[in-house]
Parts: structure tokens; C-alpha cells; sequence
């Protein structure tokens, strides 16, 4: 760990321009590392290492401090907002949902900025009719798109504000905007969200708005594993997982966790049992169902230790947020393989293939 945090850039060097021309905007990533060494109960591995040899076990315990580069150099978005005469507003996107929880996200957005309920929330995604857009790419959907969304609901209201201050005969400074209402200061005049949008000629209210984050998004975690080997068998045990991940402010803790430890699921399905195998004679595939192919399932690794840091946003798009979702299989992996090393190592094992099953820890056992 120390070597580790002696290479590490420091916070007071944020902003950090790299030799490839790369801009890390934040992060603190000494402190992520002694968050997850914390929460790993670091000083007591030896007395389980201990406890683990003494029921026959080797116990080994891996590490990995990461950094990703997320939004493929792709920042602009462009969204669409209509408001009808029932007060519902639709907002278009072109990135597109996959799972990610993206509608939950971007209505949360949507509703904090205009101050409207979810109930009043229409996302709208997938319809190439209203518009084209990059998409999903490499973890840059709400840091773009949701960015655009909060941009957009600024010009959204600013809009309504040139619209109401016409019905009241008024200058635009006098109007406000509050919750779906528009009121005149100091005056009587005020409209309903609704009643505004039926009374323009379309029965409805429509921008479209475009607007660019300012760079990637650099989010970066500390993952740690203990696991424990049978060495007359070669099964491995994964006994603790710990992952502190800085991915600036959170819109959806619950969205969060999921992506991040689902991809953590991944990741160690990688390490431990997933390859395709084929029969060198006949190059028959011998994996070509889930009968056979090693899928990681629930069972794999107890509950994992979790914390999101949102000490660092993200200074390049104005929900400070940082793309999350390949952090998980990104930190499993070398995290796991790295534990499964550390318990082998004493009995002279330096190197070890993916992915680890019993069978091949134990020829590894056996050769060491």
C-alpha cells in the first residue's frame, strides 16, 4: 500500500495534466485508498490468515487502486423539452437506457431542476423520429446527457418566464418561476404550468436545447479481496470484498450500487470461472449453453463492503458527476487473481492463469 500511495497524484496537484495530454479534473485518490484499507479491517488479516491455517485454508489478500477514462471524447448532447396543456413534460434523449436505471436518473434530474413531482416526468428514449444523438457510449450517458437535461431545464424556464412575461405585460426580470407556477413580482398576475402551455398556439410549450460537458470523466476506486484456498481441493472461498469508488456526486445511490457491484459480480465470474472451451480434435464447442459455461451466481461472494465518495466532483458538467458503470469489472478481476496469488504464494506459486477454477489453482498447487 505504500508503494502505491507514494506514486499516487496528489489532490493539491488537481487539476493534472498527463504526458498523453489528459486532463484529471479531481479526485483524492490517497484517501480512497486508506478509506477501502480501513474498511478492510487491514491490521486484522494476519490473525485471519492465522485462523485460516489453522482450519487447513490459505488465506491471500488482493488489492487494486484504478483510475477510468470515461465519455469517448464525445460531450455534446442535445435534448428536447415539450410541455403540454395537462403540465406533463416530456424530455427527449437520444442516449439510451440498457438497463443503467438512465429514465430514473434523468427524471430525478428533471424534477429537482424544474421542481416539478416524477408523476409530471416523461423521458423519452429510443424514438430517432425526434431526433438523433450519439447514444450510450462508455459510461457518458448522465454526465452528458443528464448535464444536458439540467442545462436544458434552465432554459426551459427561462422560455416560460419570456412567455408569462408577455401575457402579464411585464419585463421578463419581474416573472418568476417556482414549481410549475410563473408569477409576476409584487403582483397578482400568475400562471399555471399547464394553463401556460394551452394557451400558446400549438397547445404546448417546445425547446430544444444543446449544450457539452467540459472533458471525460475520471472516476477511480480502491478494491480490495480476502479469499480462502483449499489446497486438497483448489476450490476458492471469496471471504470479504471491499470497494470505495469515487464517482462524484451520486443522482441514485441505489442505481449506483447496482451498476458497480453487478459489475463486480462480472469481474469475478471472470476470474474465477468463465471461458469458452472447445475439444482439440474435433474444435466441438464444449461451453455452448449456461449447462456448461461457468456463469458467476449469487453465491459466489458474500455481501460486499461498499462506500461511495462524493468528496470530488467532477468539475466538468454541472451535476458533478462521474461516469460509474464498468468501475466494478474493472477492479474484480485483478483484484481477485491478485488475492488468489498472495494465498498460493507460500507454497511457491508466482503466476497463475485465468480463470482461476479448482482444477487449475490445484495444478498450480501441485507444480509449485
Amino acid at each position: 500500500e505504500e508503494v502505491r500511495r507514494r506514486n499516487m497524484i496528489a489532490k493539491s496537484q488537481m487539476p493534472f495534466t498527463t504526458a498523453m495530454k489528459q486532463v484529471y479534473d479531481s479526485g483524492d485518490f490517497a484517501s480512497v485508498l486508506d478509506q477501502a484499507l480501513a474498511l478492510a479491517d487491514t491490521p486484522g488479516f494476519a490473525a485471519r490468515k492465522a485462523q485460516s491455517a489453522a482450519r487447513g485454508l490459505l488465506r491471500g489478500r488482493g488489492i487494486s487502486t484504478f483510475l477510468e477514462w470515461t465519455g469517448g471524447n464525445v460531450f455534446e448532447e442535445r435534448v428536447t423539452f415539450t410541455v403540454d396543456a395537462r403540465g406533463t413534460v416530456s424530455i427527449f434523449a437520444a442516449t439510451m437506457g440498457m438497463g443503467q436505471g438512465l429514465k430514473t436518473s434523468y427524471a430525478q434530474v428533471a424534477s429537482t431542476a424544474l421542481g416539478l413531482p416524477l408523476d409530471q416526468i416523461n423521458i423519452v428514449m429510443g424514438d430517432t423520429a425526434l431526433g438523433p444523438g450519439f447514444g450510450s457510449v462508455g459510461s457518458r450517458s448522465l454526465f452528458t446527457g443528464g448535464s444536458a437535461i439540467a442545462v436544458g431545464a434552465e432554459r426551459l424556464v427561462a422560455h416560460l418566464r419570456e412567455l408569462a412575461a408577455a401575457r402579464f405585460g411585464c419585463a421578463v426580470d419581474e416573472v418568476e418561476y417556482f414549481a410549475g407556477a410563473l408569477s409576476r413580482r409584487a403582483a397578482p398576475d400568475n400562471v399555471l404550468l399547464a394553463a401556460l402551455a394551452e394557451e400558446q398556439p400549438a397547445k404546448r410549450v417546445f425547446i430544444e436545447s444543446k449544450s457539452a460537458a467540459g472533458g471525460p470523466t475520471w472516476p477511480n476506486s480502491c478494491h480490495i479481496a480476502e479469499v480462502e484456498v483449499d489446497p486438497e481441493t483448489g476450490i476458492t472461498t471469496i471471504d470479504r470484498y471491499t470497494a470505495v469508488d469515487d464517482v462524484g456526486r451520486v443522482v441514485n445511490p441505489v442505481i449506483v450500487r447496482g451498476q458497480v457491484e453487478g459489475g463486480i459480480v462480472q469481474g469475478l465470474g471472470q476470474a474465477l470461472c468463465e471461458a469458452v472451451g472447445y475439444d482439440a480434435a474435433s474444435a466441438q464447442m464444449l461451453t455452448a449453453s449456461y449447462m456448461d459455461y461457468g456463469l458467476p451466481r449469487a453465491g459466489l461472494l458474500p455481501a460486499i463492503t461498499h462506500h461511495l465518495d462524493q468528496s470530488n466532483p467532477c468539475l466538468t458538467n454541472p451535476l458533478g458527476v462521474k461516469g460509474c458503470g464498468e468501475l466494478g469489472t474493472i477492479g474484480a478481476t485483478p483484484t481477485l487473481v491478485n488475492a488468489i496469488l498472495d494465498a498460493l504464494r507460500d507454497k511457491g506459486v508466482e503466476e497463475i492463469a485465468m480463470p482461476c477454477t479448482p482444477a487449475v489453482v490445484w495444478g498450480a498447487l501441485q507444480r509449485g
